[in-house]
């Protein structure tokens, strides 16, 4: 289950707390975030290639990628095994921004992405069927969990893809982490 929750920036208290995937939609397009619900064209095995995965979702990708003039997507995926998941995961734990737009659709499993923007810090959830799209230059940090699983369909303007600007800011470190977060009841 998709999940929101508003925090103040300044003392990391809950201001909000939202299931419905509709109205995480409403809360999040406020601050610029798209948060969509995308289905695959066909089912989707073990054995999926990659570009199998973007077929599958092809009409939804084609109308990003015309409506934000993308220029790249690929796909990318972790598993609690990857024996360079601590480094990987550590590289997303700070604040950064991008000149990009980040996009990430989750094909399968979940992360949890914070985006710090208007004075709160909105953690949200994304688990299969999700996409959300952090605009440039905004202030986010994601994390995958101690044990991450998951696949992604990534869309980029550039042919560069992921390059982070951190902020230097020490504010994830007042949040919950990705673990802590999903054993909160929603």
């Amino acid at each position: 289950m998709s999940v929101l929750r508003i925090y103040s920036d300044q003392d990391a208290s809950l201001i909000q707390a939202e299931t419905d995937h509709g109205e995480i939609a409403n809360l999040l397009q406020d601050t610029g975030i798209k948060f969509e619900r995308w289905n695959a064209s066909k089912e989707l095995g073990e054995a999926t290639t990659n570009e199998e995965v973007i077929e599958a979702y092809r009409a939804s990708v084609d109308r990003l990628m015309k409506e934000y003039n993308f220029q790249s997507v690929d796909v990318v995926s972790l598993t609690p095994d990857n024996p360079n998941k601590e480094t990987l995961r550590a590289k997303f734990l700070d604040e950064h921004t991008h000149t990009d737009f980040e996009v990430r659709f989750f094909v399968d499993g979940s992360g949890l992405f914070y985006i710090h923007t208007q004075e709160r810090v909105y953690a949200v959830l994304c688990e299969q069927g999700d996409l959300i799209s952090v605009p440039a230059n905004t202030r986010h940090w994601f994390d995958m969990g101690q044990a991450p699983a998951f696949k992604c369909i990534r869309l980029f303007t550039t042919p560069e893809g992921w390059e982070a600007n951190y902020t230097g800011d020490a504010i994830a470190k007042n949040f919950p982490s990705y673990d802590d977060f999903v054993s909160i009841p929603a």
